[in-house]
C-alpha cells in the first residue's frame, strides 16, 4: 500500500524530495515495512483462526464475533489518516512507540477475556488504534526513500501480509492444544512487540517536518474518475475480506468429510501464504501497465472466484480455490491505494486524497464480514455470503472500468494506455 499518507510540500527542497531509490538505508525501511504489514495485515488476515474458535467459546453468532476483527480494520483506516498528520509534525517514533504499546497491550489482554465485550475492546479497538499507529506512519516514511522502484519496494513490504498469515496461524496450530488460549496469546504479543521494536530501529524518517494538507479535499469529489475510483475501492473492500474470516468455519462445516480445526489452519495459511506471489507479480505488472489496468481485472476475476466457491465440495477443490484466491485477494489489497496518485494531478493532494479513500474503504471493511455473517446466520449456510462478496466485487469490477473509461476520454489515451 503505497502513498497512503504521503505529503509533499512545495516549499521543500528538491534534494530533500528526491528519493535515494535503494541503498542500505532505503532497504532497511523496506524492511521495517515488511515487520508493520507482518503485524497489522498479516494479524487482520488471520482472523479466520479466531472466529470459529470464539462462536463456539462464547456461543455468539457468526456476525456478532465478525464486528471484532471489522473494528479493527475500520481503526485501522481511519484513524491511520489523523496519525498520518502527526508523522508530518515530526512525532514519528512517538505514535510508532504509542502504537507498539496499544497493540501489544491489546493482545495481552485478549489472553485473559472472558466475555465478548473484552474481546471486543481489547482485540478490537486497542489492537485496532494500536495498528492504525504503526501502519499509516511507517508507509509514509517507506514511500520518501523511493520513486522509479517504489511499486516493488510497496510489493516487498506489502509480502509482511503474507509472513504474518503463516506466522501467527503456525504459531496457533502449534501452541493452541499444548499451552492453551491464554498462552498462545501472549506468545503471539511477545512475537509482536519484538518484531515490532526491530521496525522501529529501522524506520527513519528522512524527510523533516512539515505542514499538512487539510484532512478533507471536498473538491475532489467533483473529478469522476476520482469519484468513481474511490466509491470502486469501497466495493471491492466490502467484499475482498470474506475468506480470511469464514474459510476456516467453512471448511470444518461445509465440507464433506470435514476439515478438523487444525487442518483449517493449514489452509487459512495457505490461504495468506500464496499472497506473496500476488502481490510481488502485480506490483511488477503495475510499474509498467498502471495500477488500475491491473486492479479491475483482479477485482472482476475475484468476483468469479467467490461465486465458484459454492461449487467447491471437497478438500482437494478448497485448497486449489484457496491458492487461487489467495493470490488474486492479496493483489486486490496491494493494489487499492496507488490508483489515487495516478488519479490526482496536483501531487501535494495526494496525501489528502488517500486519507479520504482510506477513510471510505474503512466503513466497507466494518460492516462487510458482520453482513457476510448475519446472512450465514439467517441462511445457515454460506452460499448467501458468497454471493454478496462476489457481487460488490464485480460491482467494484466495473466501476473500476468506467473509470479507466473516463480517463481515456479525457487523456485520449487507449485501452492499453498506461493508468
Amino acid at each position: 500500500m503505497e502513498q497512503v499518507v504521503r505529503r509533499v510540500s512545495p516549499q521543500s527542497s528538491f534534494s530533500s524530495l528526491t528519493p535515494p531509490d535503494g541503498g542500505w538505508r532505503a532497504w532497511c525501511v523496506c524492511f521495517s515495512g515488511h515487520l508493520v504489514y507482518m503485524n497489522t495485515w498479516g494479524w487482520v488476515n488471520s482472523f479466520g483462526i479466531f472466529q470459529a474458535y470464539y462462536v463456539d467459546k462464547l456461543n455468539r453468532s457468526v456476525s456478532e464475533i465478525s464486528w471484532i476483527g471489522s473494528i479493527s480494520v475500520f481503526l485501522l483506516f481511519f484513524v491511520g489518516t489523523l496519525t498520518g498528520r502527526l508523522v508530518d509534525a515530526g512525532y514519528f517514533r512517538y505514535v510508532f512507540v504509542t502504537g507498539i504499546l496499544l497493540q501489544v497491550v491489546g493482545v495481552m489482554v485478549t489472553s485473559v477475556g472472558s466475555e465478548y465485550w473484552h474481546f471486543f475492546v481489547a482485540q478490537g479497538v486497542l489492537v485496532g488504534l494500536g495498528h492504525s499507529c504503526v501502519f499509516c506512519p511507517v508507509l509514509a516514511v517507506l514511500s520518501t526513500y523511493f520513486a522509479r522502484r517504489r511499486a516493488l519496494a510497496m510489493g516487498i513490504a506489502a509480502c509482511g501480509s503474507a509472513t504474518g498469515g503463516m506466522v501467527f496461524p503456525s504459531l496457533v496450530r502449534q501452541l493452541l492444544p499444548k499451552l492453551g488460549f491464554a498462552w498462545t496469546l501472549r506468545i503471539a504479543g511477545l512475537t509482536q512487540l519484538l518484531t515490532l521494536s526491530l521496525a522501529l530501529v529501522f524506520a527513519k524518517p528522512r524527510i523533516k517536518p512539515r505542514g499538512s494538507n487539510p484532512l478533507v479535499d471536498w473538491s475532489a469529489f467533483k473529478d469522476v474518475e476520482y469519484a468513481l475510483y474511490v466509491t470502486a475501492s469501497f466495493f471491492t473492500c466490502w467484499g475482498v475480506y470474506l475468506a480470511y474470516y469464514f474459510i476456516p468455519a467453512y471448511s470444518q462445516i461445509a465440507l464433506d468429510p470435514p476439515l478438523t480445526y487444525t487442518e483449517s489452519l493449514d489452509l487459512l495459511m495457505i490461504l495468506n501464504g500464496v499472497g506473496i506471489v500476488g502481490r510481488l507479480a502485480s506490483s511488477w505488472v503495475a510499474d509498467h501497465t498502471g495500477a488500475i489496468n491491473v486492479f479491475a481485472p483482479h477485482a472482476l476475476a475475484a468476483s468469479l472466484l467467490l461465486y465458484f466457491w459454492m461449487l467447491v465440495t471437497d478438500k482437494a477443490g478448497l485448497y486449489a480455490w484457496a491458492v487461487i484466491y489467495g493470490i488474486i485477494a492479496a493483489a486486490i489489497q496491494s493494489l487499492f491505494p496507488t490508483g489515487v496518485s495516478l488519479l490526482t494531478q496536483d501531487l501535494s493532494k495526494i496525501g489528502v486524497r488517500m486519507g479520504m479513500a482510506f477513510t471510505v474503504a474503512s466503513f466497507a471493511a466494518l460492516t462487510g464480514p458482520p453482513i457476510a455473517g448475519a446472512i450465514i446466520d439467517v441462511e445457515g449456510g454460506y452460499y448467501g455470503a458468497q454471493a454478496f462478496a462476489g457481487s460488490v466485487l464485480a460491482m467494484g469490477g466495473g466501476l473500476l472500468m468506467i473509470a479507466k473509461g473516463k480517463h481515456m476520454r479525457r487523456t485520449g489515451a487507449g485501452w492499453m494506455g498506461k493508468i
